[in-house]
């Protein structure tokens, strides 16, 4: 997540550091992609740009390895998450806070990146992806300092709680109260409140678009932006909605869609029983949020839910700009940072930031 293509091997790990080490890579190996053949299709990388197919066939080999993500592989993975992080570096400060959660009590650490009090520049505020059941914002802040020094911008990252812990009604608040500390703090951090926008990729970007819906909804922070990366978007998808052939084979799949959906919501994904405040798609109105870009990749098991969204947007009267990457599937960007595709993704979310953070324009009306 670069500031261009010639700058994306800079600003992140390298695709060794990837799939060696880090909580993104390893929820990557949840994935059972290689559990059935579905769909018709015997080669899970027929479809794959050729590019991406080296990285693709690595996730495919984590998997295998790995076996399905469910209750008794998840604490496994979480504790090979913990001990792959990929320190930050040295050059951009990084500051820990622990703020209060007022809305349900208690307090949740939040994450720094490159304050600098006494200026007015754009702020983010960064959600972790994982499946609502691993990674942390600790081990974003190394990838966040490198989007924070191209954009010149300060980022809060949360460090949520994770489910099936605790269910939505706490990650969501959590979420929440710092993205009104940001706001509160803006001049202690270097950030014009005019300049704020929310960012997260797959299920952060989920609790991206959930904290869009909040923010307009209880008019708390004006947002001006929210930039959602391949976001998990609608439990309905593998549960009661096949995804059609090809997609969601790689990265990320329906059984671990359901798993992850079913441990935030505490019921069964895809039932008359999903509280509409817990899932973006289920949410009645999407006008006045603030504009979008929405990116993902054209395998990706979130395509058809992500496409949705922003025609729903764009019917709301929403500015959205949606880029669908062909050949790409969950995580590429990650898996492959060097691949012309994943630059060019990266580059594209960039660009969009910084055009919302050139006009300042805010939620429509």
């Amino acid at each position: 997540m670069d500031d261009d293509a010639r700058q994306a091997p800079r600003s992140g790990p390298s695709r060794r550091q990837f799939v060696a080490g880090s909580a993104a890579a390893l929820a990557l190996r949840a994935s059972s992609a290689l559990a059935d053949a579905g769909g018709g299709m015997t080669d899970p990388l027929a479809l794959v740009a050729p590019e991406l197919r080296d990285a693709a066939r690595i996730v495919l080999d984590q998997a295998r390895a790995f076996g399905p993500l469910d209750a008794t592989s998840l604490p496994r993975l979480r504790t090979l998450a913990a001990g792959k992080m990929v320190e930050p570096e040295p050059d951009v400060p990084i500051a820990e806070h622990r703020i209060a959660v007022r809305a349900i009590g208690g307090e949740v650490v939040v994450y720094v990146v490159n304050a600098r009090p006494g200026l007015a520049r754009p702020g983010i505020l960064h959600t972790h992806g994982g499946g609502f059941v691993v990674d942390s914002a600790r081990a974003e802040r190394r990838l966040l300092q490198g989007i924070a020094r191209d954009l010149d911008c300060t980022i809060v990252s949360v460090e949520y709680s994770l489910a099936p812990e605790a269910r939505y009604t706490r990650s969501i608040e959590e979420n929440h109260a710092g993205l009104v500390w940001l706001y509160d703090n803006a001049a202690a951090l270097g950030v014009d409140r005019a300049r704020i926008a929310v960012m997260g990729e797959s299920a952060g970007g989920g609790h991206a678009a959930l904290l869009a819906i909040a923010a307009r909804d209880r008019g708390t922070v004006p947002l001006v932006f929210q930039a959602l990366v391949y976001p998990m978007l609608d439990d309905r998808t593998g549960s009661g909605r096949d995804p059609a052939p090809g997609l969601g084979r790689i990265g990320w799949d329906g059984p671990s869609n359901r798993f992850g959906w079913a441990a935030f919501l505490g019921t069964a994904p895809g039932s008359a029983d999903v509280p509409r405040a817990a899932v973006p798609a289920r949410t009645a109105s999407l006008a006045g949020l603030a504009p979008a870009f929405i990116a993902v990749g054209g395998l990706d098991l979130f395509l058809h839910e992500d496409v949705d969204y922003a025609l729903r947007l764009t019917d709301a009267g929403v500015p959205v700009q949606l880029l669908v990457t062909p050949g790409a599937f969950h995580g590429f960007d990650r898996a492959a940072p060097d691949a012309t595709l994943s630059r060019q993704f990266i580059a594209a979310k960039l660009d969009a930031l910084r055009r919302a953070f050139a006009t300042g324009v805010g939620p429509a009306s």
